[in-house]
């Protein structure tokens, strides 16, 4: 009897011991990323994932490599929870695979001619890293980099990054800040400052690419979009503005009343060919004024909708036309062409040679400032 309850303590002791051995499965996302999957060092950073999550229920999920907006989890009109960003399952993905999936570009957004520029009569040649020009920061730019994360509290993440000079040939040592808010009324509000010990340029964005219906392996073409401008800087077989603005009046580059993104995205228009879809800066006619809407953006499907506020003066519209169906994103789903849409608010493209437009020079002793509010809701 004693040597059965001995041997049945000992089986016990064993069950349990068993037990307390057995890894704990990870707490998914609400978007069913693990994040355990995103822990890691960059340059003697450690990275890992920020979840932001608002009273509403809205769920934000944040790396701090490349300040990368992951997942956004919005109600569709039927009140299912939908993914409506493109991106990867793990941090490996971001580091190996190179994409702008959900970044935080920096120094400088959108393209540069030749990757040239002048400040006070000193010539800066930077890398040549997209049909001769140099395309959000050259190679390594800031979406490469990891940023210092501190989480404030459940809806406020602050990354800050500290670019040396010469990073990447750009002047000055410049420290920069992104401020990711998730609101009450499920709106992402960006916030970006820098400042820098040596006169520079600097213009950032955001690089969602977006798919409101919640069903990236369908193209994003059937979104309803309004652009609030009437015009736009055309731009040459290489992706280069010229210098010119342009009326979208009587053309397909024309947003002001809404229309799917794909009806003319296929017309004989030199524009359209020259950026293989839209691939364009659009001047607002909100005029800095982040009260005003800069563009809308519906899924017909999912009825949600995506308003962008920002004080830039501009916004490059990309269609998703070199998604090619070479990656898969989140849960294995291939992204094919246009399966998606990014509203990048920015100054315009190549602004250091074009003095003529509005000036991206960040002075010593002076801050940058920009903002963007990417504003949820759903049209039933």
């Amino acid at each position: 009897m004693k040597k059965s309850l001995l041997l049945a303590g000992m089986g016990a002791a064993l069950l349990l011991g068993s037990c307390a051995q057995k890894p704990e499965t990870p707490e998914l996302t609400l978007s069913g990323l693990n994040p355990a999957k995103f822990e890691t060092t960059v340059d003697s950073v450690p990275v890992k994932l920020y979840t932001l999550k608002n009273k509403a229920g809205m769920e934000v999920c944040v790396t701090n490599f490349g300040g990368r907006i992951v997942s956004v989890m919005v109600p569709d009109k039927n009140g299912k929870m939908q993914d409506v960003v493109l991106g990867f399952d793990s941090i490996s993905d971001y580091i190996n695979v190179p994409s702008d999936f959900g970044a935080a570009i920096g120094r400088y957004a959108n393209r540069i001619n030749q990757g040239r520029f002048e400040l006070d009569g000193v010539a800066y040649q930077l890398p040549q890293n997209n049909y001769g020009h140099c395309l959000h920061g050259g190679p390594k730019g800031w979406q490469y980099k990891a940023y210092q994360a501190s989480l404030t509290d459940s809806t406020t993440l602050e990354l800050t990054l500290v670019s040396p000079d010469g990073d990447m040939n750009f002047p000055g040592t410049v420290t920069a800040k992104v401020q990711y808010t998730l609101t009450d009324d499920n709106a992402i509000d960006i916030k970006y400052s820098a400042t820098s010990d040596k006169k520079t340029i600097i213009n950032m964005t955001n690089h969602s690419y977006f798919n409101l219906s919640g069903n990236p392996s369908a193209p994003a073409t059937d979104h309803i979009l309004y652009i609030n401008a009437d015009n736009y800087t055309p731009v040459d077989t290489t992706f280069m503005t010229s210098g010119e603005i342009a009326s979208v009046k009587g053309t397909p580059m024309d947003f002001t009343t809404p229309k799917p993104v794909g009806q003319d995205i296929d017309q004989d228009f030199d524009q359209l060919k020259n950026g293989l879809g839209y691939d364009h800066n659009w001047v607002l006619n909100t005029k800095g004024d982040i009260n005003q809407v800069a563009a809308r953006l519906t899924s017909p499907t999912s009825g949600i909708t995506l308003e962008v506020y920002t004080n830039e003066p501009g916004i490059q519209i990309y269609s998703g036309n070199f998604l090619d169906g070479t990656v898969s994103g989140k849960k294995g789903i291939v992204y094919n062409k246009r399966a998606s849409v990014c509203l990048e608010t920015q100054h315009y493209p190549d602004s250091p040679n074009k003095p003529q437009w509005p000036s991206v020079v960040l002075e010593p002793g002076k801050t940058y400032q920009s903002e963007c509010i990417f504003k949820f809701g759903v049209e039933k």
